[in-house]
Order: structure tokens, then C-alpha cells, then sequence
């Protein structure tokens, strides 16, 4: 994965912020007149499903969204521009509600670990349909995960 330019937000609390802080980034980006140069992310500090489950479990998440922009912007108060580096990833697709993401990383966790890979950075979710106009059935989470 190459290196990517970004508007980014974040705050620690569940997962149940992703939302809200997309709409707030793609907001101040809609106001500002920033291009989008791809679809949104977020990105888990969490690497492990027992990690994932304790913070969600106590708001201790930090929960950071992004929007890919072309080359640095301006960011304002909470959003800021950031250049996220890229490089080799692991990558599995999952088809259906995002709530059903589990067996997809999984599956993942387990190919890292079988291959001899380990785990170098937060993961990524990457969103590229929009769940206001998809069915649950039809919507896709890309995943990539950090590899060494």
C-alpha cells in the first residue's frame, strides 16, 4: 500500500464513534471544498480480537476515522492533515454487515501467523460503499493489516 494524505479525527471512547467522526471529517472537508481522493478508514490501534473486545468493552478505544485527500490540506480544531505511511499488508474483503466483520479477521489473524508474519501497525478499515445506500447484505469492509 503506497503512502496516503489524509484528514483524520480522533477521540477515544467505542467503535459506535466511527460514524459521527466520519461525518464530521467529511463535513468540514465539504465546507472547506477539500477533495475526496478515496473512500473513507478507520484505523484500529487495537491488533488483537481480546484487545478489540476490552476496549470496546471499557470506552477505552481510540477511535480514528479518515478521508484520503490529494497532497497536505489544511486541517482545523480536532481534524488534522496527516501523511500515513504505507507499505506491505496483509488484505482480506468482507461482504455483509459490519457487525459480522469477526470471521473475516480472524481468518486474517490466522494467515499472518501461519505465514510468519507479525503484526507492524494499526489496522485498517477501509469502507468503499456507502451503508446508506447498500443493503447490509452488500456492503464492503476492506481490511489491511500492517505486516513485517
Amino acid at each position: 500500500m503506497p503512502d496516503m494524505d489524509v484528514l483524520s479525527m480522533k477521540k477515544t471512547g467505542t467503535y459506535a464513534l466511527i460514524p459521527e467522526l466520519m461525518m464530521q471529517v467529511v463535513m468540514y472537508m465539504q465546507k472547506k471544498g477539500t477533495p475526496i481522493a478515496g473512500p473513507p478508514f478507520f484505523i484500529c490501534r487495537e491488533t488483537s480480537p481480546e484487545a478489540v473486545q476490552h476496549a470496546q468493552e471499557t470506552g477505552t478505544a481510540v477511535v480514528e476515522v479518515a478521508w484520503p485527500v490529494n497532497g497536505p490540506v489544511q486541517g482545523e480544531g480536532e481534524i488534522e492533515y496527516q501523511r500515513l505511511t504505507g507499505g506491505r499488508m496483509a488484505h482480506a474483503v468482507h461482504n455483509g454487515p459490519y457487525e459480522a466483520c469477526e470471521p473475516a479477521y480472524l481468518a486474517l489473524l490466522d494467515w499472518i501467523t501461519k505465514n510468519g508474519y507479525t503484526i507492524s501497525g494499526p489496522v485498517r478499515e477501509v469502507y468503499p460503499n456507502d451503508p446508506r445506500v447498500v443493503p447490509p447484505e452488500e456492503i464492503l469492509t476492506l481490511i489491511y493489516i500492517p505486516v513485517q
